[in-house]
């Protein structure tokens, strides 16, 4: 399925080292979601997402963040020269990827463009980011229409976190 299981304790980042609530716990688990429905073909996975998003905001406001965040991924899809990794759905951790889409979507909304690029390009894997960019600043404004509201300390996370660190949990 494309699914891999997260290794907790190799690496912490203090978005990932969050409770398993709050903005960026939905914009990780919608992004993992997302992913396993393109993946896979099972609509069941984006099911699973739209009702946690559903049971955060609310039907009207999960509208548009859904939107968004289907828009977001199929564009870091598209842009990817490589495979992009997630944690299975339940899973209370998120791996390195999972973090790095958290921390663009972080920069998107405290206005961080280098950092946005920066997540971007280690996200996907190549120098095509500009659709990406473009989604992540639609889907940051979604979440944030519906206020939700990613840190900033999940922008730095990206930078403190150690290279080929990819086991990150939350707890």
């Amino acid at each position: 399925m494309g699914l891999h299981k997260t290794i907790a304790g190799r690496a912490r980042a203090s978005v990932c080292g969050s409770p398993s609530s709050g903005a960026e716990w939905l914009v990780g688990v919608g992004f993992r979601c997302w992913l396993a429905g393109y993946d896979t073909g099972d609509i069941a996975y984006w099911e699973n997402g739209w009702n946690t998003y559903q049971r955060t905001l609310g039907a009207e406001r999960a509208r548009r963040a859904v939107t968004e965040l289907a828009c977001w991924v199929r564009a870091v899809r598209a842009s990817a020269s490589r495979k992009i990794e997630y944690s299975p759905f339940g899973c209370p951790g998120f791996c390195a990827d999972e973090c790095l889409a958290i921390s663009l979507i972080a920069a998107s909304q405290h206005h961080r463009c280098p950092a946005m690029r920066a997540c971007a390009l280690a996200l996907t894997g190549s120098e095509l980011v500009d659709p990406v960019l473009d989604a992540a600043n639609g889907f940051a404004d979604a979440l944030h229409e519906a206020e939700q509201h990613l840190s900033p300390e999940a922008v730095a996370s990206t930078a403190a976190r150690p290279k080929g660190g990819n086991g990150l949990s939350l707890g």
